[in-house]
């Protein structure tokens, strides 16, 4: 059962066009044709790349699966998924009508200042490019937005946009290194102005306005569930999941806290003692890097697909607000370099010493390196050089599905744990239960937001009471589910992949769990819902 030439044609025409809705995505796995595009969102555009993907989706089911190889059926499935994902967002969740935050978010820079695919002047010509049709999107923000909105997401895209003259300042530091911080510095100005009057617009006319609703409500969160991750079981059914989970983690945190004779809140406090100073941390960092990536390769826990090289930096100005670390991976189809950039954000100088003091308490030593598990090894670094260095098709190199990979780093950390990472104290699991228990939080505060009435306040008590966070990081956990229903992701996605280790590891791998991850791993980023008909050792490759 050959795939025809015809299929593969029609593949290629579907990726093009997500990418010209959304060609951000295709710059970050490394497609740099698409490198200075901004898409166009003012409604007719919009309505027609939405008549096109419907006419893409009648020629894809015309595809016969029976004529297809297993894995090209499947491929042909996500193909549906990665159009119908689209038209939801358009169509269903009205992300465009309802979020300034889609704008405000179209102001990133990083895929060009953080990564050396091309010389500098090639970079400042997307870079430009990029500032150049910045107020023509706003315009297009300000043409289209409802006249009542979320009040969250109109807080929230005021907040993002705080670090966004840093990050410019950033793209201008940049450009001068080859002599061209001037051309950025024309470009920026109007890009800057248009972004002040937008928010200008926002504060003035659309805060005071604004509504606290911002549900999905059950039946387009469930639909939710299903374009994303192609899951069609009830929505209470992961409800229950997450339940389960949390109570496990919550009576093994309490197992750890009676053997040590204190509360299990007073761990954290334990936890914290152990940090590093503010001139440590990136040094921190780079050290847990290194013996991460050792544990990995000595325990036999998945291959690690050379070259590697991971480099740690301190977060750019643009992220600091909103982000404590993360990784800007190499693209599936970058093939000049393997680097992957670990960001880590460290203290603000301008922060006072109490607030300083407090960020460090949460960089402490053992949560650092669970976050460098979840991030490089065997976390989100190692699973995109699989992603990069494995045969596959154009659609498992395109398609990525949240809760594959935020739960695969979310299961490296428990696989850690169990494999023993500094099993001499208590300490390492701790750290991995804290997180655990935050996800498990936050998988249930986005069913409870969005299909149950929940209100913000009772989510920040959840995060409050049950991941033991003070109350303005769980208030900004709570505020995050409102515009991000779909953090439910890390806990869905790791257990997701505990099931399947569970069914298959003995069965269909013979006990090698690095065999198992590396067949797992060599899928894509596939969404959580197909794991079944995708290791079930006849629809893969």
């Amino acid at each position: 059962m050959a795939t025809s030439d015809g299929f593969d044609a029609l593949e290629r025409e579907v990726v093009d066009h997500v990418f010209r809705m959304h060609p951000s995505a295709a710059v970050e796995l490394g497609l740099h044709a698409y490198d200075g595009r901004l898409p166009d969102l003012s409604l007719p555009a919009t309505e027609g790349w939405a008549a096109t993907a419907d006419d893409l989706l009648r020629r894809i089911e015309a595809v016969d699966a029976a004529t297809l190889s297993p894995a090209r059926a499947i491929d042909r499935f996500l193909l549906r998924l990665l159009l119908e994902e689209h038209l939801f967002g358009l169509r269903e969740s009205m992300d465009l009508d309802r979020n300034p935050m889609g704008y405000v978010g179209a102001v990133s820079l990083t895929s060009y200042l953080a990564r050396d695919y091309a010389p500098v002047p090639q970079r400042v010509d997307a870079i430009v490019r990029l500032l150049e049709a910045l107020p023509r999107l706003f315009d297009q923000g300000r043409a289209r937005l409802r006249a009542v909105l979320p009040r969250p997401f109109v807080e929230l895209a005021l907040s993002m946009a705080e670090g966004v003259p840093g990050h410019f300042d950033d793209a201008q530091a940049f450009a001068a290194t080859a002599g061209l911080g001037e051309r950025v510095a024309r470009a920026r100005a109007p890009a800057e102005a248009a972004l002040v009057e937008f928010l200008g617009w926002l504060r003035e006319e659309k805060l005071p306005r604004s509504t606290p609703e911002f549900a999905l409500g059950p039946e387009k969160f469930q639909r939710l569930l299903f374009v994303r991750e192609g899951i069609e079981a009830p929505f209470d059914e992961m409800r229950r999941a997450g339940e389960a989970d949390l109570a496990r983690n919550r009576a093994r945190l309490a197992e750890i806290a009676t053997a040590q004779g204190v509360e299990p809140g007073a761990l954290y406090d334990g936890m914290a003692r152990d940090r590093p100073t503010a001139g440590e941390v990136l040094a921190t960092a780079r050290a847990y890097v290194d013996e991460t990536r050792e544990f990995v390769r000595s325990r036999s826990l998945v291959s690690i697909p050379g070259p590697a090289e991971c480099r740690v930096e301190e977060t750019p100005a643009y992220s600091r607000a909103t982000t404590t670390a993360s990784m800007n991976p190499p693209g599936a189809f970058d093939t000049k370099s393997p680097v992957g950039i670990y960001f880590v954000t460290l203290v603000d100088p301008k922060w006072t010493a109490v607030q300083q003091d407090e960020w460090l308490r949460s960089l402490n030593r053992p949560a650092l390196r669970n976050i460098t598990v979840h991030e490089v090894y065997p976390g989100h670094y190692l699973q995109f050089l699989h992603l990069r260095s494995t045969p596959s098709s154009l659609t498992r190199k395109v398609y990525q599905s949240p809760s594959f990979i935020e739960g695969w780093a979310h299961y490296a950390e428990q696989l850690a744990i169990e494999a023993g990472l500094h099993a001499e104290s208590a300490w390492a699991e701790v750290a991995q239960l804290h997180d655990a228990l935050l996800r498990n939080c936050r998988l249930l505060s986005a069913i409870g937001l969005h299909t149950a009435n929940w209100t913000v306040e009772r989510s920040t008590q959840l995060f409050r009471t049950e991941a033991h966070l003070d109350q303005l990081p769980a208030y900004r956990e709570a505020l995050r589910g409102t515009f991000d229903p779909e953090y439910f992701c890390y806990t869905l996605g790791k257990l997701a992949i505990l099931d399947a280790r569970r069914r298959l590891l003995a069965r269909r791998f013979g006990g090698d769990l690095q065999a198992f991850h590396d067949a797992l791993l060599g899928e894509g980023c596939p969404p959580v819902g197909l794991l079944d008909p995708l290791l079930d050792g006849e629809a893969t490759g």
